[in-house]
């Protein structure tokens, strides 16, 4: 039997077919809660090593996994989640305070960063940090999302974070080599 023929596909052939969703990636709001989980798992972890009087290393490393993730998180809702909640939802003050609240978190890392971790305050900068978080992630999850879910597609959505995610993963992996 002779090979059958190569289909030559333009850009516009691309842009009409329907897009084949990635069953194996969960939805946007799925992402997104599963990371408030995991970052609020990981203050009780450093409140635990307060606790039992860890050393300046270990919670220094912890609290910069937490400043990592935290800022991985905010850029993909500030990249993807937002624009697609005023753009298609008109949900400008949810938005507007989430935004405001990502400014707050943001300034905290900053300074949790410039400290030694036996330095006044660091312990307790990195708990208000997490009690900011907290707060964050209840507003979200109690307010925004049940109406994203309603309003939004979550699976594309989630395809996009998904995607983003792997691109920053990759920029901050080859950011360590270089450094």
């Amino acid at each position: 039997m002779p090979p059958t023929p190569a289909t030559h596909h333009t850009a516009s052939d691309e842009a009409q077919a329907p897009r084949r969703r990635r069953t194996d990636v969960p939805d946007a709001v799925a992402q997104l809660t599963d990371d408030h989980r995991a970052m609020l798992r990981l203050f009780k972890d450093y409140d635990r090593l307060v606790k039992h009087g860890a050393g300046a290393d270990e919670r220094a490393r912890l609290a910069a996994r937490i400043g990592g993730e935290l800022e991985l998180h905010m850029q993909l809702e500030e990249e993807l989640l937002y624009p697609a909640c005023r753009e298609r939802m008109n949900e400008n003050e949810l938005v507007d305070e989430a935004v405001v609240e990502h400014e707050s978190a943001r300034e905290l890392i900053r300074q949790i960063d410039g400290m030694h971790p036996d330095e006044a305050l660091y312990d307790a900068k990195v708990k208000v940090l997490g009690e900011y978080i907290e707060h964050h992630a209840r507003e979200e999850e109690d307010e925004l999302f049940p109406k994203v879910r309603r309003r939004l597609d979550t699976e594309a959505l989630g395809e996009q974070m998904h995607e983003r995610r792997a691109q920053l993963a990759l920029a901050e992996r080859h950011a360590q080599l270089a450094g």
